[in-house]
């Protein structure tokens, strides 16, 4: 091979390595990459009645909890906590939590979802009913606020989370939930370090005669 020849080929191998990766690549790279999916699909949970709880999580360190207490003529009381240190874990490239299709279309009464994609993410769903008969002793709404303590918290300062770098999506489609009627309680998260919680209180007068 002459010395023309090999110096051509050097320089288009120089050349082709220094080109910026294309579209396919970045998405082959995706596949390999850490991916972090969580998705409620299909006729999930489809004309379900009462009550129902979902705690749904694709990563690492996440800490998740429904919480309900009710009582009749008496103090309710909600105390959650959750504890764990010295963990490590790594964010994922992409991270997406979603619900579709016809998921909880058509339900009733009292659902309760939490939904997280990644890692170090924290929720909370708590409900706290008191009900009192009429003429005996009703429950407040202040009395209620005072013997609730329930908060998602957070992590740890110990746990340590490294960050993600690609796409981070959460989505509830139009197709899911119709029809739906009663309490609704969802949390979705994606990504790292993620802190969300919803409390319901209700104070209910009952009557003291059957209908």
């Amino acid at each position: 091979m002459s010395t023309l020849l090999r110096t051509l080929l050097a320089a288009l191998a120089i050349a082709l390595a220094s080109e910026p990766a294309h579209a396919g690549n970045d998405d082959y790279a995706m596949m390999l990459g850490y991916l972090a999916n969580s998705r409620i699909d299909g006729n999930a949970m489809g004309g379900a009645s009462g009550t129902s709880a979902v705690n749904m999580a694709a990563g690492d360190l996440n800490q998740q909890a429904n919480l309900r207490a009710f009582a009749i003529n008496g103090a309710v009381t909600i105390q959650n906590r959750q504890h764990q240190q010295g963990n490590h874990a790594d964010g994922p490239l992409a991270a997406s939590a979603s619900i579709g299709g016809a998921a909880y279309a058509d339900g009733r009464g009292l659902a309760s979802i939490n939904q997280a994609s990644g890692s170090g993410n924290t929720q909370l769903n708590a409900v706290a009913a008191g009900l009192a008969v009429q003429g005996i002793r009703e429950t407040t709404d202040s009395s209620l606020a005072s013997t609730v303590s329930a908060s998602a918290g957070g992590q740890h300062p110990g746990n340590v989370t490294a960050p993600g770098s690609g796409p981070r999506n959460v989505a509830v489609e139009p197709s899911a939930m119709q029809g739906y009627q009663g309490v609704m309680q969802l949390n979705q998260a994606a990504g790292s370090d993620n802190v969300t919680d919803n409390q319901l209180l209700l104070a209910v007068p009952l009557s003291s005669s059957p209908r």
